[in-house]
């Protein structure tokens, strides 16, 4: 008869395979978040021009330009009219406070970016790097669920070896070859 697994023996086995399987996702991610970021950089002034938003982008800017010289020209203006230390003050307040409650220029760009973050996604995906990170996610989905679903340990083991071998990882380490430490 089969001995099954306990519940520490479940727990470790899934941890081992996280410990294999996540330093080389986590590297792949680094890949492919590089290509991102300069897909990202590439799309969104297409995708800015294709759905129209580069006209509103520009409206924007040259508001905000507007709006930023004409508080320069306001705060200019009303600090050299501002003669006592009491009016300066006040000044200070008002000319320095941030409304957050507005939409502005950066808003508009960053939805942008996010939307081609999501194209380039897709799009990366079908990239060689892409293609490797889905392959990793794939081989770590599949050792967890050999994980839960194997009914013996050395069942288990043999089934995880021939899993991970498939992308270079070897389940059972051979320390025969370990030199001994001396001091």
């Amino acid at each position: 008869m089969a001995k099954t697994m306990t519940k520490y023996q479940l727990d470790h086995f899934t941890q081992k395979v996280k410990r294999h399987f996540d330093p080389l996702i986590e590297e792949q991610e680094l890949l492919v978040k590089q290509y991102r970021t300069e897909a990202t950089k590439k799309i969104v002034g297409r995708l800015a021009k294709k759905m129209g938003a580069d006209k509103i982008l520009t409206a924007f800017k040259d508001a905000e330009e507007q709006m930023k010289k004409v508080r320069e020209d306001a705060r200019t203006f009303f600090i050299k009219k501002a003669k006592t230390d009491d009016k300066k003050q006040k000044l200070s307040y008002n000319f320095t406070r941030d409304n957050r409650d507005e939409i502005s220029l950066s808003d508009c760009e960053e939805q942008l970016r996010e939307w081609a973050k999501d194209l380039v996604d897709r799009e990366i995906r079908r990239r060689p790097e892409g293609k490797a990170l889905n392959q990793l996610e794939n081989v770590k989905t599949k050792a967890l669920d050999t994980v839960m679903e194997s009914g013996t340990s050395e069942e288990l083991i043999k089934a995880l070896e021939l899993c991970t071998k498939k992308i270079g990882i070897t389940w059972i380490v051979d320390t025969s070859q370990i030199k001994q430490i001396t001091n």
